[in-house]
């Protein structure tokens, strides 16, 4: 770690700003182009899709180098030794979108056989996780697979309570399986809206059972540029079994300028009543776009906090471990992080960590850089700097 402060325990500042989300989500594609406004979007919102692809090579490595936390057992890489589906037959030409989603659909394990180089496959549709193909899905590139969605389509959609992808229980949000693990991948140019407007999750969407990402990297995802329901420019949690945490460990969501993750809320993360630990990871130059907050101030489309996360709910926590977020902005609340307990039980911790240039435009936590908090207490900081 670089030198140590402990950031001293202030009394909050309250702010009215209150986020909530609402919506599953279907997964449908929703086509765009640069600067058109899509017809399917609520209030007709003008869609901004750069029509440059993402060149993944040039972004950095997954996860944050001075990271050094333990990563607890169920947290790390799966076993992918014996997959399922191996997707390709050793040739680039042979790993298609259609092959991706085949593939997602069977379930299992998954593995690529792409060629020696880096590929980047751009999906035509989604891939959807059916929830009777687990119980462990596990989907591992390799460290050389990039899944894009070019801008137009969500990437991976996972939601037990969806009645199209099989109900498995008479329980769909709080049910054991699906186990879906991403590991060694590369997400960009992923987008949800329209149709997928309160869901958010330009990458990965996952409702039910439980999601792990690992050693993975997310660049240009998006959702929705504004709303005060809708959040997760690279991923969108709901329901957790048995309200246990999302695992998010060794990966990097943006990292350089113009590689950023986009959206109305929680340009990288986002969620509802769902815990999660990031472990020895890097959030960079990640947007929380809308304005006007939650609920919309009048005149406003809403949003806006959170520009890396944006966590709401009641009793659930965020625990970030070994961790650098940097050049994050929101244009309301919480440059970096958003975390909003409304029955005030929930609990934020940050340990060994580095929070420096995160912009709050509109209000923040005092004390608390780059943070806006309501909580069961004030968060608990050791072993970490903050800095504006």
């Amino acid at each position: 770690m670089r030198s140590v402060t402990v950031v001293p325990v202030l009394a909050l500042t309250l702010v009215a700003a209150a986020f909530s989300c609402a919506g599953d989500g279907n997964g449908t594609a929703v086509s765009a182009t640069d600067g058109a406004t899509d017809p399917t979007n609520d209030g007709g919102t003008t869609v901004e899709i750069d029509a440059t692809p993402t060149d993944p090579s040039t972004g950095p490595a997954p996860g944050y180098a001075e990271g050094k936390c333990a990563i607890p057992a169920g947290a790390g890489l799966e076993d992918t030794s014996n997959p399922r589906t191996i997707v390709g037959d050793g040739t680039a030409a042979s790993c298609t979108s259609e092959a991706v989603v085949a593939a997602v659909a069977k379930g299992g394990v998954i593995t690529f056989n792409c060629g020696a180089a880096p590929i980047t496959i751009t999906l035509k549709e989604t891939a959807k996780i059916f929830n009777d193909t687990g119980p462990k899905i596990v989907i591992d590139g390799g460290g050389k697979v990039t899944l894009s969605g070019g801008g137009k389509n969500r990437i991976l959609y996972m939601n037990t309570c969806d009645e199209k992808q099989k109900w498995t229980t008479s329980h769909c949000q709080d049910q054991d399986s699906p186990l879906l693990t991403i590991q060694n991948m590369t997400f960009v140019d992923g987008y949800a809206g329209g149709a997928d407007l309160a869901a958010g999750g330009g990458a990965i969407y996952a409702r039910g059972g439980r999601l792990r990402v690992v050693n993975s990297r997310f660049f240009g995802n998006r959702c929705e540029a504004s709303g005060q329901d809708v959040g997760g420019g690279a991923i969108r949690a709901f329901s957790q079994s048995q309200n246990l945490p999302v695992y998010v460990v060794k990966s990097t969501f943006g990292g350089q300028a113009g590689l950023g993750n986009l959206g109305s809320n929680g340009g990288a993360l986002s969620s509802i009543g769902v815990s999660f630990t990031v472990l020895n990871s890097l959030f960079t130059h990640n947007e929380a776009t809308g304005t006007g907050a939650n609920p919309a101030k009048p005149g406003t489309p809403g949003g806006g906090n959170g520009g890396a996360i944006a966590n709401d709910g009641n009793t659930y926590t965020l625990d970030i471990c070994g961790s650098h977020f940097a050049d994050n902005h929101a244009n309301e609340g919480g440059g970096a992080i958003f975390f909003v307990s409304n029955d005030r039980t929930g609990h934020l911790k940050i340990a060994d960590s580095l929070l420096e240039r995160n912009k709050s435009a509109g209000f923040e936590t005092q004390g608390y850089p780059g943070i806006f908090v309501l909580a069961a207490e004030a968060p608990t900081i050791k072993n970490s700097v903050l800095t504006p």
